[in-house]
């Protein structure tokens, strides 16, 4: 019991007091030009374009595509479409979860509180893996439990062969196929955070203090990036 405060104690302050202070020396070290921006991640191309005569080699990645689900108010959203120019970070859930999920979700709720002075910069979403069950009142029931936001933090249900095909080809995170076996409800405990162009910027362990920690400063330093095409680190 005593570990497990100490562990909730070192995520707190990790993400929810050392995050305002990365604001601080993220602006110091951009000052002076030496930013390590988060990878882009899936190259599918590079191209090479003509800058002021000179020849450069641009990186192309692969970008997300969309998808249409229902929040928990009932509302129908498409997350490109309708979260332009923000960064996400998503994770995968199902509400009558009792081992990795009400933990994962309370970190995104230290992200939520993380972000409370600055929540135009990114977007929560938490996605079922069933459906089938997770009706919009039952995400609705789910949110209410874990002081969701509604405007910050979507929890979204929806078309289950959707949803899984947007998790494991689009995302590329750990998850059954959707058949309706028994390994339909197995789902990463990682979240994924897409970029505005939604490129896949990076993966974290929810249930990493440290991890999370990063996953808050990823999507501060990708709120400063600059929006031009540059040559990239490539993962």
């Amino acid at each position: 019991m005593k570990s497990n405060r100490s562990k909730k104690y070192i995520l707190g302050f990790a993400v929810a007091f050392l995050l305002p202070l990365s604001f601080y020396l993220i602006a110091i070290l951009k000052g002076k030009d030496k930013l390590s921006l988060p990878m882009h991640y899936r190259l599918i191309a590079l191209d090479t374009v003509i800058r002021d005569g000179h020849r450069f080699q641009d990186s192309i990645f692969y970008q997300v595509p969309d998808i249409t689900l229902t929040n928990q108010l009932g509302k129908v959203v498409q997350l490109n479409k309708d979260l332009k120019n923000k960064v996400l970070v998503i994770q995968f859930l199902f509400t009558n979860c009792s081992s990795v999920c009400p933990a994962i979700t309370k970190n995104m709720g230290v992200l939520q509180k993380a972000f409370k002075k600055n929540d135009t910069l990114v977007q929560l979403i938490s996605i079922t893996v069933d459906p089938a069950r997770d009706s919009v009142a039952a995400m609705r029931a789910y949110a209410e439990r874990f002081h969701v936001n509604h405007d910050r933090w979507w929890m979204l249900t929806g078309d289950k062969q959707a949803i899984y095909n947007y998790a494991k080809d689009a995302l590329q995170m750990q998850i059954g196929n959707g058949d309706g076996g028994v390994e339909d409800l197995v789902h990463s405990d990682q979240l994924v955070v897409l970029d505005e162009q939604r490129v896949i910027r990076g993966y974290y362990k929810a249930n990493d203090p440290f991890d999370l920690k990063r996953c808050a400063d990823d999507v501060v330093l990708i709120g400063m990036e600059k929006k031009r095409k540059h040559s990239l680190q490539i993962k």
